[in-house]
């Protein structure tokens, strides 16, 4: 029995020594840099990163090093592709290399060895060097909770024993004889590959990363009279994915793509196309369909460097024909929170406070004879005015929301300084024990420009959702079932009053 067990004891080292000349034979070699790149960034804080190299393989298995890639990359999304052997190479082992150097990591692969530290004679200003073991680095390590990343924070100071004696943040400057093992200028990966033969392998590699996001902006200047706007949209791209793109094609995905918020995860990986030329004056983003979202490709190819917001031009059209609109809405806002609360449907003495506040509104629609004609992906929009100068003047910013072409938009710019507007309630009643109310409001709109206005009075039967007028001494449209339209048109310097009596029921 003890022949045996040595016998198979000496097969297990045998094996393990096998192993490990096996594994340290295996090649190191470089992925070579990237010789194309495209990027399809989505507006969600997300990209798909499609990137082409050439890796020298040998036959059998291969350790390869990706260097340069974004440290917000999601290594589970990352798919590999030879070119030239698509079935004959296979990723056997993945490992994302992260590691980067700081001072703190430096400082812990010291911990219990000797560093140097380069001290100043004041007498003499001659630097001289003294030696001692590292006994604490000062920093301590900050696990990751929730969203946040890991890091260090300092606990007080480096302690070093120099000579036989404790020193706390001993003076000097500190000298490390060389970079520890294991820490890296960059993130990594590193594969195990496994090829079926030799040679240059032209190869294909995508992965979705973070930090690589676009936003839409919008400037808007207004004509004199209210009734044109100059439109211009900008992508915003901002990288902090740490690394930088250079001659990169560029796609732009808009829409409201679901994501997984634990993991980013995505089956379909899209393949990047060649941009040809275009002339100066034609639109820089070219917009197509994808599945459900709205799909803009930059006609050329762009630097994008880390750490770094670039701006391009997606659309621009002048002389949008556009309209100034007054909307007074006059139910104060705490009560739009409490629509058809049963609590508050009889209560006569709520729902009286009223807003003074006249909104100055401007439309336009995302129509072709317009000018514009395509989807708008979500931003905001800055408008402006020239004054009595001709100077540029910021007059109100509102958000808008993806729209598609031949839908109207309209801008929130502000308040009317010049146009109040009053609501009162007049008259409460309740009938059949409770079960059915009348209310009566009032509502008056002064005028106080030297022009006369038209305005678009908005009313919210809140109490409850079975509801009828049952008079009114002014036009009105049902615009939904919680909105009530009045247009009044009032000459200048002057007051328009209006009523209407509602009937809830339950």
């Amino acid at each position: 029995m003890t022949r045996i067990h040595g016998f198979l004891k000496q097969m297990l080292l045998t094996a393990a020594f096998s192993a490990l000349l096996s594994a340290q034979s295996i090649p190191q070699t470089i992925a070579g840099d990237r010789t194309s790149v495209d990027l399809t960034i989505y507006n969600q804080n997300l990209s798909l990163i499609r990137e082409e190299r050439t890796i020298k393989l040998i036959k059998g298995l291969n350790r390869v090093t990706l260097p340069e890639i974004p440290s917000t990359i999601d290594g589970t999304s990352l798919h590999y592709l030879s070119l030239v052997d698509p079935r004959g190479v296979r990723v056997l082992e993945q490992n994302y290399q992260y590691d980067l150097v700081h001072q703190a990591k430096l400082l812990e692969k010291y911990i219990g060895k000797e560093v140097q530290f380069i001290r100043e004679e004041p007498s003499t200003k001659k630097e001289y060097s003294v030696r001692g073991r590292l006994i604490a680095t000062g920093y301590a390590f900050q696990p990751q909770y929730g969203n946040s990343a890991p890091s260090y924070y300092s606990t007080g100071g480096m302690i070093v024993e120099i000579g036989g004696k404790i020193e706390i943040n001993p003076v000097g400057r500190l000298v490390l004889p060389a970079l520890p093992e294991g820490l890296i200028l960059q993130p990594q990966l590193e594969w195990l590959l496994n090829s079926n033969k030799d040679g240059q392998h032209k190869s294909e590699i995508s992965y979705l990363a973070g930090q690589l996001s676009w936003t839409c902006n919008y400037v808007a200047l207004l004509n004199a009279n209210d009734s044109k706007i100059d439109l211009t949209g900008w992508v915003t791209i901002t990288n902090n994915s740490g690394t930088s793109f250079h001659n990169a094609g560029l796609k732009l995905v808009a829409g409201d793509v679901n994501v997984v918020k634990d993991a980013m995860k995505y089956d379909a990986m899209l393949s990047g196309k060649n941009m040809r030329a275009q002339e100066a004056n034609a639109p820089q983003f070219q917009q197509s369909e994808l599945f459900e979202y709205k799909l803009y490709s930059l006609q050329r190819h762009t630097d994008i460097n880390n750490n770094e917001t670039k701006q391009i031009e997606l659309t621009s059209a002048n002389n949008v024909p556009a309209q100034k609109v007054f909307i007074f809405d006059g139910l104060g806002d705490q009560w739009r929170y409490w629509y058809r609360n049963y609590s508050y449907r009889s209560q006569g003495s709520f729902g009286q406070q009223s807003n003074s506040k006249v909104g100055v509104y401007v439309t336009f629609k995302n129509d072709q004879s317009s000018g514009l004609g395509i989807p708008l992906p979500k931003g905001k929009v800055r408008v402006y005015k020239r004054d009595d100068e001709g100077k540029e003047q910021f007059v109100g910013e509102d958000q808008i929301d993806h729209t598609p072409k031949d839908e109207e938009l309209r801008l929130y710019l502000g308040d009317a300084f010049d146009i109040v507007g009053e609501r009162v309630q007049k008259d409460f009643k309740s009938y059949s024990s409770g079960r059915v109310v009348e209310e009566t409001i009032e509502i008056k709109v002064r005028n106080h420009k030297e022009e006369p206005v038209e305005i678009q009075i908005y009313e919210h039967p809140w109490r409850w959702s079975q509801w009828e007028i049952v008079k009114s001494t002014g036009d009105w449209t049902k615009a939904d079932q919680t909105t009530l339209r009045f247009p009044v048109k009032i000459s200048k310097g002057s007051e328009k009053t209006i009523s209407y009596t509602i009937r809830y029921s339950w």
